[in-house]
């Protein structure tokens, strides 16, 4: 199960999470992992788009505390259905929902960790991350580390 942060303009229009510029990045980047995505179940943390118009565009806005809160019975809901061997925490929304803020995305990045309920999570960047670098040599490293945890997802469930 990989739980993003929240839908973006084109998650939104679509009413489908990561079908945008971070989701192609995030399909490119399971498919180097080794990852099949058919087999995720996809989700985010947040279930609305928080945007900011400027002109005709909707440009993306951090939820805050209170509509994290409002969407954590619908993740939970998710989880108890499913059940998932794996949960991937993808970046600090994602893993703040899971987890609680007392959890570290930099600190926890790469490593599975147990929810409170027991079901195990592995903690990483939001791919969306990986567009904003703009220096060549970092998103590159960025890249590969995210990789990386992603190939994690197949040593967990092949365990």
């Amino acid at each position: 199960m990989l739980v993003g942060e929240q839908p973006g303009d084109q998650e939104d229009i679509a009413g489908k999470p990561f079908v945008g510029p971070a989701g192609r990045l995030l399909d490119e980047c399971l498919q180097e992992a080794g990852v099949d995505r058919s087999l995720c179940y996809v989700t985010n943390a947040v279930k609305h788009f928080k945007f900011e118009r400027r002109g005709k565009r909707r440009l993306h806005a951090k939820p805050n505390a209170g509509e994290i809160q409002r969407c954590v019975w619908w993740l939970g809901g998710e989880l108890e259905l499913l059940q998932p061997d794996l949960i991937v925490a993808l970046g600090a929304t994602a893993l703040y929902t899971l987890m609680g803020r007392s959890v570290g995305l930099t600190k926890e990045r790469g490593h599975i960790l147990p929810t409170a309920s027991g079901l195990p999570t592995l903690v990483t960047i939001h791919p969306s991350y990986l567009l904003r670098i703009r220096d060549h040599d970092d998103r590159d490293s960025e890249w590969r580390r995210f990789i990386s945890d992603l190939k994690s997802i197949g040593e967990h469930l092949n365990a």
